[in-house]
């Protein structure tokens, strides 16, 4: 990755000609220096960022913070320290883009749009319902800093979201699918562990075959929520427990399983860590659509996804985006953007003229 001098940075071109001219300058120079990362939040993804980091000969680790004592954190790399969150406003000068790595449940809706006043960021908000309302607080953010924030990247939203769009454009007259699994849920395994009696558990998010293949041969079903998906829980309970009354309470909790056809099996905590200590994930995203002038062929566009590890898939895309805001930012670019607002070449080390010699 080629990366701009501090006099090149200065001199924001903003003409799209002249920031064509910039984008070369960028690609043809020598290499400066390497984009400089932090990571806020060090749980699942936040090791997955690291790993992702490690994969990318333009980025560098300069920071972790954490909310917990950094004394008791241990990382992978070598010579990177571990700060609490509460020094993270001391380091604008040290960092060129800020992974955020919490939760979107309460964690993002706040530490996004706090963080953009300070960085360049990226996020996985994945609440799909508040993506509007999140991308507003960041933009506000983003926009009086003069930074990028980039929100909701990962598979879905996401990669997902990408395809989705991409196949509406290219078949108008069509209908979308999307399937998830087989995967870990993790939110639903954290509600699995919240009932009554239970020590431990992963619940896994299944496609109905029926419903995928019905889809895949262009009959364009209209599914129910219970139709397209099961749920597959395995429980670990705690001695004497009533395991009837789990059993009932995972079925009919609303939200995450009442909806659908629901099986819990109850095992030993030993066969949970032998069989279940991953977190594995995918899905499918299918569009069925016509053409002709009675619109009579149809088409199938389906992307697909099968993941040992959802948390480090979702770091390595957090990881190429986290190149784009820097990218878009030395550009002169402000503001909120998601996966829809960014061209893929921001996503990748190679140049122009590389991609157009070895991929388009």
């Amino acid at each position: 990755m080629l990366m701009k001098t501090n006099s090149e940075v200065s001199d924001i071109n903003q003409s799209p000609v002249a920031r064509q001219v910039s984008f070369d300058k960028y690609e043809q120079k020598g290499k400066y220096m390497s984009i400089r990362i932090g990571i806020y939040g060090y749980g699942n993804l936040g090791r997955g960022v690291e790993c992702a980091i490690r994969q990318n000969d333009d980025m560098e680790l300069v920071a972790v913070f954490t909310r917990r004592d950094p004394q008791t954190v241990k990382i992978l790399t070598d010579g990177v320290k571990v700060y609490h969150v509460d020094d993270a406003k001391n380091m604008t000068d040290k960092i060129d883009v800020m992974i955020l790595c919490g939760g979107s449940a309460t964690d993002l809706p706040v530490q996004t749009p706090e963080l953009a006043k300070l960085y360049n960021v990226v996020d996985s908000f994945d609440t799909h319902a508040k993506i509007p309302e999140h991308f507003e607080n960041v933009d506000k953010s983003a926009k009086a800093s003069g930074k990028v924030g980039i929100i909701s990247v990962g598979w879905d939203p996401g990669m997902f979201s990408l395809n989705r769009l991409y196949a509406n454009c290219i078949l108008v007259d069509g209908k979308d699918y999307t399937f998830w699994g087989k995967g870990v849920s993790q939110g639903h395994s954290d509600a699995i562990r919240r009932v009554e009696g239970v020590i431990n558990g992963k619940q896994y998010t299944v496609p109905v075959p029926e419903a995928l293949e019905a889809v895949r041969a262009g009959k364009n079903p209209e599914l129910t929520t219970r139709q397209k998906h099961t749920r597959e829980c395995f429980v670990v309970a705690e001695d004497g427990a009533d395991k009837a009354k789990i059993e009932k309470t995972i079925k009919n909790m609303p939200n995450y399983f009442s909806d659908y056809d629901t099986t819990v099996n109850f095992i030993s905590e030993e066969e949970l860590e032998k069989n279940h200590s991953g977190i594995p994930h995918g899905g499918f995203v299918i569009r069925s659509g016509k053409t002709g002038a009675n619109l009579e062929n149809n088409h199938i566009i389906e992307y697909s996804l099968k993941l040992d590890s959802n948390p480090e898939f979702t770091a390595s895309v957090i990881v190429a985006y986290a190149r784009a805001a820097y990218r878009l930012n030395n550009e002169g670019q402000i503001g909120a953007k998601t996966v829809f607002d960014i061209a893929p070449a921001y996503l990748s080390a190679k140049s122009g003229e590389e991609l157009r010699k070895s991929l388009l």
